[in-house]
């Protein structure tokens, strides 16, 4: 199924919901972030160290229609988990999805 397909038959699927992505300024966290904003959600994309690649996927998104927000958070950190929390729920007002794609080096 070619990503216009995926696009789609997912559209608004998830109109009003608002999903965080751990780990997702590259690689699969990117794509997952993507295919989610194209389905509908607004997505907080969550980057540890790489805020290039953050604001890239959030701009891929917006040009694509979507919303989404980058928010640096290292989620081995409690303080920082619940900073990122707090701001995601700031910028959106809820949380419906999370995954949990970042890794620990």
């Amino acid at each position: 199924m070619s990503t216009q397909n995926i696009t789609s038959t997912n559209t608004h699927k998830l109109s009003g919901k608002v999903a965080i992505v751990t780990g997702a300024s590259k690689g699969i966290g990117a794509s997952i972030a993507k295919h989610l904003a194209a389905a509908g959600a607004a997505v907080v994309v969550n980057y540890s160290s790489s805020k290039e690649g953050a604001d890239k996927v959030v701009a891929d998104i917006a040009a694509a229609s979507g919303k989404a927000i980058a928010v640096q958070a290292n989620v081995a950190n409690k303080p920082e988990i619940e900073r990122l929390f707090a701001e995601s729920k700031e910028a959106f007002g809820q949380l419906d999805i999370l995954v949990n794609n970042a890794g620990n080096l």
